[in-house]
């Protein structure tokens, strides 16, 4: 009686093949530096819809062409405070002295990007988000934001870090949490003494904002 051919090889009839099958099914380490670089890309590319609660409804940035990389730039004569355009404005951009309202949505760097407040949440009789007012160059807002407003153009999406030197300087500056909480949290953790007396000052009042300008006034 004739045996009937095998046309798939076996490991003990061919080793070789067994040990290139084996090598192929081994996946390709992922190095340590390799997973920073693209958790780092995604965090400053990430539109500012995708970090607003659900509830808000703020216009989508335009996508960014696969080839374009976003990234921070310092801005001129602020101090350190470094931005990213989410979208571009189509308006004038404001001067000293202009009334101007943004909805922003703050997180504190010191707490993993804890949220201490947002504009979106904060709704009129009818359910709509608020706007921030201030008069921009007053001097009752902390000077990061300024400085992010004053090269952005109405209509524009912006994420600012924005250094503790640019920062809350003390607890009566703009903007202010409205919740008893979270107002506590943000500033019991920017101006703790303890922190601060071990040299920590220079990350604590670390601040990320996105911005959006909703309009500018002329006085």
């Amino acid at each position: 009686m004739a045996t009937a051919l095998s046309l798939t090889p076996s490991s003990s009839s061919n080793p070789q093949f067994h040990r290139k099958t084996l090598t192929n099914r081994i996946p390709h380490p992922t190095t340590r530096r390799s997973l920073f670089s693209s958790s780092a890309l995604l965090l400053s590319s990430a539109p500012l819809f995708a970090i607003l609660p659900s509830s808000a409804t703020p216009p989508s940035p335009p996508p960014v062409p696969a080839s374009a990389t976003p990234t921070f730039f310092e801005l001129p004569g602020s101090g350190g405070v470094r931005a990213l355009d989410l979208r571009e404005g189509y308006g004038e951009i404001p001067v000293d002295g202009d009334q101007v309202s943004i909805h922003y949505y703050g997180r504190l760097a010191a707490k993993q990007g804890w949220r201490f407040d947002s504009t979106y949440d904060h709704k009129d009789e009818m359910g709509d988000p608020v706007p921030f007012l201030f008069v921009l160059g007053s001097g009752k807002v902390i000077s990061g934001i300024e400085a992010a407003v004053k090269s952005m153009k109405v209509g524009g999406i912006r994420r600012v870090i924005i250094p503790p030197s640019q920062g809350y300087q003390n607890m009566s500056q703009e903007p202010i949490p409205p919740d008893f909480f979270d107002r506590q949290r943000l500033f019991t953790t920017i101006f703790n003494p303890t922190r601060l007396a071990n040299g920590e000052g220079s990350t604590l009042g670390t601040l990320i904002f996105d911005i959006e300008l909703v309009s500018a006034r002329h006085p």
